[in-house]
């Protein structure tokens, strides 16, 4: 029988964000870039293994004590959610493995590691981290392993391992934006009842990006280093995984057509900008995980090319 998946609580990514960002504000803010490592450093090091050892210890016991608590423990299973969501599940999934990855591989530079092993060790981080809550899933009932999470928590940190091994550097970021949708109205328990879920839960409101700055590609001298082209991607019209349901709290409900958007757009990379402050260089090197509003290009196959003077 095939399980009944349910969405995964906005926890899980706040979890991962968490941890994250915690990675970024000890490393970033202490110039973690610096080329002067000179071994490691024992201090460093401990603050980074203790607080991601404590803060992965209990994302755990809180998966398995609290989240898993009211679900019954099941021989192991599969799910194959490939095609759900019109797959923007699986950009989430990469996404938050590309900078988790990022993350790792800058806070164990600023222990004084060196640069292969915090490539390797740091720049799976993101894998690492994911695999535990998929195995999870596998083990309890409503719930399924899925390889699709695997595969694209794989990619996310890839995307980062490759990049530092083609070039020694990131010069494509995945970036995130987020607008409501009027669509959780319709479903607020599969979609979200207020933003903090939403945030996670509609797939609607999200798009992801990839931005890049053509003067890391091109001897473009007039281009700004900061300055961005960034290729979006999202979904929309989505009330259901696979498909819109016909009867909601047993009322018919009009159809809505579900479709891809894809988009082109501008952006800041704000790693670029210059400062010597410590403090705002770690807020800006944060800051770049979330795509600004600009205008944008949309390609999909419900309305055809349509230009955003601005999208979120």
């Amino acid at each position: 029988m095939k399980p009944i998946i349910f969405t995964r609580p906005a926890f899980t990514f706040l979890f991962t964000l968490i941890i994250s960002l915690q990675f970024t504000f000890t490393t970033l803010a202490q110039s973690p870039n610096s080329s002067l490592h000179e071994g490691i450093n024992k201090t460093r090091f401990a603050v980074v293994v203790g607080t991601g050892s404590v803060a992965f210890t209990g994302g755990l016991i809180y998966l398995s004590e609290v989240w898993y608590a009211d679900r019954e423990r099941v021989p192991f299973q599969f799910y194959n959610d490939n095609a759900g969501w019109l797959q923007m599940d699986k950009f989430a999934h990469s996404y938050v493995a590309y900078h988790q990855s990022l993350w790792g591989y800058e806070a164990l530079r600023w222990t004084g590691v060196s640069e292969r092993k915090a490539l390797w060790y740091g720049g799976s981080l993101g894998f690492v981290l994911q695999l535990p809550i998929e195995i999870f899933d596998g083990m309890y009932e409503g719930y399924g392993f899925s390889w699709g999470d695997v595969i694209a928590n794989a990619t996310g940190s890839a995307i980062f391992i490759g990049q530092e091994l083609a070039w020694g550097e990131q010069r494509i970021i995945p970036k995130f934006s987020f607008y409501p949708s009027p669509y959780p109205e319709l479903r607020p328990g599969t979609l979200g009842r207020n933003i903090g879920a939403q945030l996670v839960q509609d797939y609607n409101a999200q798009t992801y990006w990839f931005s890049f700055s053509p003067a890391s590609f091109f001897e473009w001298g007039a281009w700004p280093q900061w300055l961005c082209l960034s290729v979006g991607y999202s979904g929309e019209g989505m009330l259901g995984e696979f498909e819109n349901p016909d009867f909601i709290r047993g009322e018919s409900v009009q159809h809505i057509d579900r479709y891809r958007q894809y988009l082109l757009s501008i952006d800041i990379d704000t790693r670029k900008i210059k400062t010597k402050h410590r403090f705002l260089k770690g807020m800006l090197h944060a800051i770049n995980l979330i795509k600004i509003p600009a205008p944008a290009i949309e390609f999909n196959s419900k309305n055809g090319v349509a230009f955003r003077p601005l999208y979120y």
